[in-house]
């Protein structure tokens, strides 16, 4: 295996309601365990939002966004630590993103953690795309922003070439996120360059400036690894 970057996006889901309570408490515990994983040079832990984007939580699907040094520190940690196993042990679904960053651009944290790794040009036409945005909504826009951006997403949802997209957060109605794949990179530049709403959100995003931190990274999927269910 490359010693370059690889990303990984995890998808938990619970349906028991004490397995529910223990993925919330992990948004607060889970960062002792991050503290000990040897490879990871940045993460995020995060809830969801109900009907895929939305203020309001889902408190039944979580995610786990990592940054890796390479795919071997990644497949250690899913194989052997014990955060891993915790949340296999918890969840009743647990799917992963390996992902390879084609570009990110904007921050987080105040940097950007994502180092292109593929060529776009060199890339299989036919490959699986995955897109990741976040955003820190400035406190007067709140009101403005949650009005507006639901509305806006709901034609993404029947969108040509989309397969899955769920809306996540580290923090609820403050700091979001969305994960999006996609059939290949042409279905998604259809949608980017060509869907009227979405344009119309671009538009608003500019004459608003509801953000006071971005950042938009697309990412070629290397491969999924079902770990629980599905």
């Amino acid at each position: 295996m490359t010693m370059s970057q690889i990303t990984t996006l995890t998808v938990l889901s619970y349906k028991r309601f004490s397995n529910k309570f223990w993925a919330l408490s992990m948004m607060q515990f889970g960062h002792t365990y991050m503290k000990s994983v040897k490879g990871l040079s940045f993460y995020k832990l995060m809830g969801s939002g109900k009907d895929n984007f939305n203020p309001f939580p889902d408190w039944s699907v979580y995610s786990v966004l990592q940054v890796w040094e390479s795919e071997d520190a990644a497949q250690t940690f899913f194989e052997t630590h014990k955060l891993s196993k915790a949340y296999q042990d918890h969840s009743d679904k647990m799917q992963v993103y390996y992902m390879e960053s084609i570009q990110a651009r904007g921050l987080w944290n105040s940097k950007n953690p994502f180092e292109s790794t593929v060529n776009v040009k060199e890339m299989d036409p036919d490959s699986e795309i995955a897109v990741i945005t976040r955003a820190s909504i400035k406190t007067n826009m709140l009101l403005k922003f949650w009005k507006y951006v639901p509305e806006s997403q709901k034609p993404l949802e029947n969108t040509s070439g989309l397969i899955y997209t769920k809306g996540f957060g580290e923090l609820p109605f403050m700091e979001m996120a969305t994960f999006s794949v996609w059939k290949d990179l042409a279905s998604l530049k259809a949608y980017a360059y060509q869907s009227q709403e979405h344009i119309k959100a671009i538009q608003k995003t500019r004459e608003f400036d509801w953000y006071s931190e971005e950042l938009f990274s697309r990412f070629r999927i290397q491969k999924k690894v079902t770990l629980k269910g599905f």
